[in-house]
Formats: C-alpha cells, sequence, structure tokens
C-alpha cells in the first residue's frame, strides 16, 4: 500500500513549532498563519499556543505534514476544544458566576465579564456607558493571579479608581504614580501595592519597571491607544506584551476612524486582528487615506464570537435608564463675528476648490485651517445666545452640564453667566482644579459646570446631581457626544435626562448638524447600537468641501 504523501515535516523546538514545506503549501502557510510575515522564506516557525496547536492540527489534514511531537500537537489542540467550550458557557444565557469575595458584590453580568476577562486573558470590554466595567475590572483582579496590576486611565480619573477599589475590594493595597520617573514603591506587609494606578502620561517612564511587575494590566478609555507611534502606545504595548491579563474598557472604542481599532487591539490582544495591511483589506474600505469599517455591524459580530470583544446595552442586562430625550435648539448668532473671518475664511475656501494642481497636504491643511476658523467664530457668534438659554434652565432650577470647546467661547459664557459662578473642567486646569470643579457641582456649590467636548472621558458623580446637559459647541465625532451624554445619563441617575444641540442658522452649525444628522427635532444620534455596531468619526472632507462652495457663494 503507497504511503500518504506528505508536503513537510512540522516539529518543535525551544517551545515555538517549525514548519518546512513545499513552496505552494507555504503559501497557504502564511495565509492562515497571518503573523508569518509574507516574505519569510525557508523554515516558518509559529508560538506553541493551543489555538496555534488547534489550526495546525487542522492544517495537517489538508495538507499532511511529517510531524514530530504529535502528542504535544495533540493535547494544546484539546486545550483549544476546551477553553471554546468554557467561553461559550460563559456567554451562555444560563451561567451562574462563582461569588466574588468583595465588600459590594458585583452585578451578575458584571461577574460573568469578570470570568470571560480570566478565561480569555485579553478582553475588549465595549459595555454600555454607565453599567460598571470599573467594578468589573475590579471583580477581576481580586484573583491573586492578576495580581500586582496596573489600571492606566486618563489624568483625571486615578482618584476614582482608587476609590472604587477601596470602596467595592478594600482589602486590596493601592498606590497613584506620583511621578513620571521611577521611584521606590511603598510596601504593603512586606510586599508592594496590589494595584498601581497611572495616567497614560506617566506610562512611558515606568515602562521598565512595570513590564516585570505587573501580571495584568487594564486600559481605561483605551481609544486612547488610538495613535500608534505614540509614547504612551509604544509603553503601553511594552508593558502588555509581558501581562499575562490584558483587558481595554471603553464604549466607544472607534472615536474617528475604523482601522484605529487595530492598533487597540495591537496593545489589547497582537495578531488578534492580523496584520495590519490585512485588515485594512479585509474590513476596512480606503476613501481620501482614511480608513473606515466597511460592515461595521458584520466586524462587531466577528470580534464578538471570537471572544475578543463583550459589549452589553443597557436592554441586555435589564439595567434601562430613565429616558434621554436628545432635543435640536436653534439659537440666533452674530453676524459681526461670522464676518471678521470673510477675508481668511473666503481665502481657504478658494484653495479647497481650487482646481489648480496642489499637494495633497496644502489642499488638507486648508481645509483644516477653514474648518478650525469657522468653528470657533461660530462658537463665539452663538455664545451670548447660548449663555441666555442656559441662564433659563439655571433660573428654573435645572442644574447645567455646558460642553464646548474653545477657550474665547469659555471666556464669552463666563462674562454672561459669571453671576452663576461656574466651575470649569476643561484642558486648561490642573487635575486637582478639575476634580474640585467636579465635586462643588455634585456638592450643590455651582449650578453650572463646565467641560470641554474631550474632557473627563470615564467622569462619574455628575449623574448624583444633574439631568440636563447642553452641546454649546459641536464635535465632528459622534462618539464624543455619545461619551459626554454618558456623564449623567449613566447608573445612579433617577430621573429624565436631556441633552439640548445649540445651533445656529449661520456658520458651521447647519453643515454639521446635517453630517452629524443632527436635524430631526429628537436625534436618534449616532452611537453603538445593539452589542455588535462600532462608532466611528463622520467624515467632514466632503462636508467641508460643500461648507466653502456655499459659503462663496452666500459671500459673492
Amino acid at each position: 500500500m503507497q504511503a500518504a504523501k506528505t508536503y513537510g515535516r512540522l516539529w518543535k523546538e525551544e517551545g515555538r513549532w517549525l514548519i518546512e514545506c513545499e513552496p505552494h503549501v507555504k503559501l497557504w502557510v502564511k495565509r492562515i498563519f497571518r503573523s508569518i510575515p509574507t516574505a519569510a522564506a525557508g523554515v516558518v516557525s509559529l508560538p506553541d499556543t493551543p489555538e496555534v496547536g488547534r489550526n495546525l492540527e487542522w492544517f495537517c489534514d489538508r495538507f499532511p505534514l511529517s510531524i514530530e511531537g504529535r502528542e504535544d500537537l495533540t493535547a494544546q489542540s484539546r486545550r483549544h476544544r476546551d477553553k471554546l467550550l468554557r467561553l461559550r458557557q460563559i456567554t451562555g444565557s444560563d451561567y451562574r458566576p462563582e461569588p466574588v469575595p468583595m465588600a459590594l458584590p458585583p452585578r451578575h453580568y458584571q461577574a460573568v465579564a469578570a470570568d470571560l476577562w480570566a478565561a480569555t486573558s485579553r478582553l475588549l470590554l465595549a459595555d454600555d456607558l454607565g453599567l460598571g466595567k470599573t467594578v468589573t475590572t475590579i471583580a477581576g483582579l481580586i484573583r491573586t493571579d492578576c495580581r500586582p496590576a496596573i489600571v492606566v486611565c486618563p489624568a483625571h480619573l486615578p482618584r476614582q479608581w482608587e476609590a472604587e477599589i477601596n470602596k467595592f475590594a478594600p482589602d486590596l493595597s493601592t498606590h497613584i504614580l506620583k511621578k513620571s520617573t521611577p521611584y521606590e514603591l511603598p510596601a504593603f506587609f512586606g510586599r508592594g501595592p496590589d494595584v498601581l494606578i497611572s495616567s497614560y502620561h506617566k506610562l512611558a517612564g515606568w515602562a521598565d519597571v512595570l513590564r516585570t511587575y505587573c501580571r495584568a494590566i487594564v486600559f481605561d478609555e483605551c481609544q486612547e491607544l488610538r495613535h500608534a507611534g505614540s509614547q504612551k502606545f509604544m509603553a503601553s504595548t511594552e508593558i502588555a506584551d509581558q501581562c499575562e491579563y490584558v483587558i481595554g474598557l471603553s464604549a466607544t472604542p472607534i472615536y474617528n476612524y475604523g482601522s484605529e481599532i487595530w492598533n487597540i487591539f495591537r496593545v489589547l490582544k497582537p495578531d488578534a486582528l492580523g496584520r495590519r495591511d490585512e485588515f485594512i483589506r479585509e474590513w476596512c474600505s480606503v476613501w481620501t487615506n482614511k480608513e473606515r469599517i466597511k460592515e461595521a455591524e458584520a466586524f462587531g459580530c466577528w470580534l464578538k464570537d471570537n471572544h475578543l470583544m463583550l459589549r452589553r446595552t443597557r436592554r441586555d442586562v435589564d439595567r434601562e435608564l430613565p429616558d434621554l430625550t436628545r432635543v435640536t435648539q436653534f439659537v440666533d448668532c452674530d453676524e459681526k463675528a461670522l464676518s471678521r473671518i470673510e477675508d481668511a475664511a473666503g481665502e481657504l475656501a478658494r484653495i479647497i476648490l481650487s482646481e489648480e494642481k496642489l499637494t495633497g497636504s496644502s489642499r488638507m491643511e486648508a481645509a483644516s485651517e477653514f474648518s478650525m476658523i469657522l468653528r470657533q467664530a461660530t462658537g463665539i457668534a452663538k455664545a451670548p445666545f447660548v449663555a441666555a438659554f442656559v441662564r433659563m434652565l439655571i433660573e428654573s432650577g435645572e442644574p447645567v452640564v455646558l460642553f464646548g470647546w474653545h477657550r474665547a467661547v469659555y471666556d464669552l459664557w463666563q462674562s454672561k453667566l459669571g453671576e452663576f459662578h461656574p466651575a470649569f473642567y476643561t484642558g486648561e486646569e490642573s487635575t486637582a482644579a478639575k476634580q474640585r470643579a467636579k465635586d462643588s457641582f455634585v456638592a450643590g456649590e455651582t449650578d453650572l459646570l463646565i467641560i470641554s467636548l474631550r474632557s473627563g472621558a470615564g467622569l462619574d458623580g455628575l449623574q448624583n446631581r444633574g439631568r440636563t446637559l447642553v452641546f454649546g459647541e459641536l464635535d465632528w465625532s459622534p462618539g464624543v457626544h455619545e461619551q459626554c451624554t454618558g456623564r449623567i445619563h449613566r447608573d445612579g441617575q433617577s430621573d429624565p435626562v436631556t441633552a439640548y444641540y445649540m445651533l445656529s442658522e449661520g456658520g458651521l452649525d447647519p453643515l454639521m448638524a446635517e453630517t452629524l444628522g443632527l436635524k430631526r427635532q429628537q436625534v436618534d444620534g449616532i452611537r453603538a447600537d445593539g452589542d455588535t455596531k462600532l462608532v466611528e468619526r463622520v467624515d467632514s472632507g466632503e462636508a467641508i468641501k460643500k461648507l466653502a462652495r456655499r459659503y462663496l457663494k452666500s459671500s459673492g
């Protein structure tokens, strides 16, 4: 009887599987095992993991190889099958997690997510805003094999994390990193802190220490990892690569463009999405050099089915909040403020629409500056009328959280609403000053808190005082509006919440409203819907061209 044909051999050496095979089979190896560089020649290697073992076993059924160490391969494949069975049990409707020894026990769905993190080791938790991703994480950190751990968060959140850990797990010792350079950590009962807490900006200086100190790392508001090449991205990658357990927390993991999710997963779970070029080719469409997810719902389903992401809505976990009403409120604007930028804006509009051959960067810079000066002028032009609307709300007894973007606009609001002693939580204040601003609003010392559109991600506690939001200025990214709304429309809110979007008929507002879908009197919002869809930035490129045409036409 003729022996079955083999196409090469497979063997294990120093913890890796090595493959030597015929050229046409190697093409299939590279297609299936995407971590292997396309230019790799000769013997190629793969890590000895359960998932790789399962896939190699399947591959050898399609392209038989001479295997040395078949028992090891079979054992790894079995481990992978067992793991998948465990993951399906955890995410099943009848799963009952073991009790978690916490001072305040987690809710059922929080304990389920903690168990899923333990089983997967690396996870993106994208639950709805206000569902308690912090508590889920603490439930995971209770396990001894997750400690010591480091929680990385925006600069305004370390004390909030410390307070939550002390509240839910007081037996865990914590320490907030005070400086960007390493120093001797405090000892608790003869050992270092169970949980270190750091802002993203301090991480780079501590990378060498933390990569050997920590067994787990938590990235709160993990959209901060979206820019590859930044110091915080590089430091996060260096530390996470050495940790056994990694979790990213964000209700809006995609802030601008869908391809950013690849950068986030490069930190959370390398190779989960394949090489970047493969990911872009498979999942994204490229338009004006901007990579957008082609089928966001399908991609979300794929992440969920592969246990890379867990996302539950309030409806999924029976934690629905009182209603959120989004209202478009039209206000007047000061035409003089808009006329002051006519010359500069007109010149930029002509550059954007010019038929002459310009470098892509020149046209892009003109579009960016055109949008920037018009956006600020629009904010200034409507600021007095926004202030009048906010005054009406406060005088009727409603504490207000007011969102803006430009310092010049804040100054106008301050001059018009100074008698209410507004507190500021923007990019200008120190972390301590921001905390005082939040505390003064929550304590009722002021009825007006002015927050930058892109400050305060993950901020908790405002829901205990307010139920009214006002967007005095808009952002091009719907994910930003979603995060802002979640400052008040979150767990602990007992009243219906109203979010007012202040729109003028002049400047940039009409086009932003049209692009963001804010023209309906009651706005549905552009958001992550259900447990699969993901938020992307609304592309403003064509919108800016449209605005440039309108601007030149209206100005004669």
